[in-house]
């Protein structure tokens, strides 16, 4: 009878949060047009603190994206705009002797805030770019020596450009898992375009946004999300999925990847399931809610091989032919 209780308790809140979730959603809606993918990334991210790689063409509302989404909240906002002169103690502080006490003191960088906005995060070199290797993994910096906690939650939403554009430079491997998602941004519809340039004419681009969600809020959705109910064929479900990317049974497959994913797409994908099922209005995950977050957490996780490239198989289309191949509990 207990045991009922805290599942009907459980399943009672997820309702009431449902429509929080969807005023966020409206709130956002306000300044972008479609994207939903988009939108829907970046509120499982800030659930489970997990960071965010936003990839397309400039002028896709990247940037935009994430500005609305931080300010729809209460949560603290930073815009990094990596260029090739941004050095690393620009983004997580240093030490700086102070004429006046003649000694040294902590300046922190931009890197303390809530949400971070890494925009084109592909334009700096290598070194710029693991300055934030610490930061995302560890949720702390070390500055002259000193490690300093950061505030909560932490999440770091990076965009870039694709790879073929000029002044790019790639992502260290290291950094790249650490990404919770990847997404890729596509063109709007042309209906969608229609609505974008009314809403240019009517100024509704640069409106002042509600804040919908608090720091209580997020923390509440978080505990909901680690009670969402996994069962063990699911859990199996994902091993084999994540095992396939590494040792592909099919030889045709096997052909087309050079490296598969860590154990961080194991709990990546748990996680963005549980989560997907919670916006969902449910306490439990199913194969779906896997298949679908299976891509956005896969596509940066797997290397293909120098014949996959040759031929132009895209990543996305590996993972699909990677769950068709393995067995839906």
């Amino acid at each position: 009878m207990e045991e009922y209780m805290e599942f009907g308790e459980l399943n009672e809140k997820i309702r009431n949060h449902a429509l929080t979730i969807n005023a966020l959603k409206s709130e956002i809606s306000k300044v972008i047009v479609g994207q939903e993918e988009m939108v829907e990334a970046l509120i499982m991210g800030i659930i489970g603190e997990g960071h965010i790689l936003l990839e397309g063409v400039p002028g896709l509302a990247k940037t935009t994206a994430v500005k609305a989404f931080a300010d729809s909240t209460d949560l603290d906002f930073q815009r990094i705009q990596f260029t090739p002169d941004l050095l690393p103690a620009d983004i997580i502080g240093s030490r700086i002797f102070n004429m006046t006490d003649h000694n040294f003191e902590i300046k922190k960088g931009v890197v303390f805030s809530n949400v971070i906005l890494a925009d084109e995060i592909n334009r700096a070199p290598a070194k710029v770019q693991s300055a934030l290797l610490e930061a995302m993994q560890e949720r702390q910096v070390t500055i002259g020596g000193t490690t300093f906690a950061l505030p909560e939650p932490f999440i770091v939403l990076a965009t870039q450009n694709p790879l073929e554009q000029e002044g790019t430079y790639p992502l260290p491997e290291a950094q790249v898992d650490r990404f919770m998602f990847k997404v890729l941004i596509d063109y709007p519809t042309p209906d969608e375009e229609l609505k974008i340039i009314e809403k240019f004419e009517r100024r509704e681009l640069t409106q002042k946004l509600n804040k919908i969600l608090n720091k209580d809020v997020i923390r509440e959705w978080q505990e909901i999300a680690k009670q969402i109910y996994t069962d063990d064929r699911i859990k199996k479900y994902v091993i084999s999925i994540v095992s396939e990317t590494r040792q592909p049974k099919d030889r045709s497959l096997a052909q087309l990847i050079d490296v598969g994913a860590s154990p961080r797409a194991s709990i990546f994908l748990i996680l963005a399931g549980r989560i997907r099922a919670f916006i969902e209005g449910r306490s439990f995950v199913t194969p779906e809610d896997i298949k679908e977050v299976a891509y956005p957490v896969l596509r940066h996780r797997i290397i293909p091989s120098f014949e996959a490239e040759a031929e132009k198989i895209q990543n996305d289309k590996i993972i699909s032919e990677l769950l068709n191949r393995v067995e839906v509990p």
